[in-house]
């Protein structure tokens, strides 16, 4: 594994990246409508690139055909935005979204609750939101990755939710998925110390059921969804390691 370590003057250059690509993310996230269809969603991604003449990081991505991610539901990550996909009443809508300007990536995502009413998957929602601001409060210079999954699992499964194990957050930067793998759960003391320099995507995926956690990939080979279709949420910024703590690159954003 080999951590990639930017200096001020790269980490000046991503967070521009990531800037826009939070601006890009709260343009779809705050559009999203009754009616209106995921490749509408996808639209909007291409025209911003257009007018900022930058790139969506996740288009072509081994050979990924959207501009960004767009996952209803059962859908945990990788839904492939469609015009054919008409979102509806109640839907959960996950916008998960990057921009690649001047060398570098970000990655950041939503979960947008069309008129739901459920406390229960209100409580999803706002409990996966609790574990991306755990996950981001336990990073720090000289902490493991294993303290920062152990503070995400600690909220998720007090809540009496389910992780997403299958699937897990990435060190993002040159690249969209870099090293080291950040995992949503963990033991305290393991795995990699953080340093200042390195940027991370932390991304809980918080699942209805413990079954939940199981997941499964359409025939489209990019859509992941719970085995049990129950549903799931995903909140996920960009972060980077700073010497007394960290940033977070992806702001401004429905950070709690």
């Amino acid at each position: 594994m080999k951590v990639d370590i930017k200096s001020k003057q790269e980490l000046a250059r991503m967070r521009e990246a990531c800037r826009m690509s939070a601006e890009i993310r709260d343009i779809c996230a705050d559009a999203v409508r009754p009616g209106m269809t995921t490749g509408e969603i996808d639209d909007l991604v291409v025209a911003y690139c257009k007018k900022h003449n930058v790139r969506a990081s996740f288009y072509n991505y081994a050979r990924f055909p959207g501009h960004l991610c767009v996952s209803l539901n059962d859908e945990v990550i990788h839904g492939i935005p469609s015009h054919n996909r008409v979102i509806m009443p109640g839907d959960l809508v996950k916008t998960d979204v990057g921009i690649f300007k001047d060398g570098f990536n970000g990655d950041t995502s939503r979960t947008v609750m069309l008129g739901v009413t459920d406390p229960e998957v209100i409580r999803l929602v706002e409990t996966t939101k609790a574990c991306l601001k755990a996950g981001i409060a336990a990073c720090g210079p000289g902490v493991h990755l294993g303290d920062v999954g152990w503070a995400i699992q600690q909220v998720a499964e007090a809540a009496g939710f389910g992780i997403v194990r299958d699937w897990i957050g990435h060190g993002v930067g040159r690249t969209v998925h870099e090293d080291p793998e950040v995992p949503n759960y963990g033991t305290p003391g393991t795995k990699l110390v953080l340093k200042p320099g390195m940027t991370i995507a932390i991304e809980p995926m918080i699942t209805m059921t413990k079954a939940g956690e199981k997941t499964d990939v359409l025939a489209d080979d990019w859509t992941v969804v719970t085995r049990d279709r129950c549903l799931a949420a995903h909140f996920e910024h960009t972060v980077a390691i700073t010497d007394d703590g960290c940033e977070i690159l992806t702001l401004p954003a429905d950070y709690p």
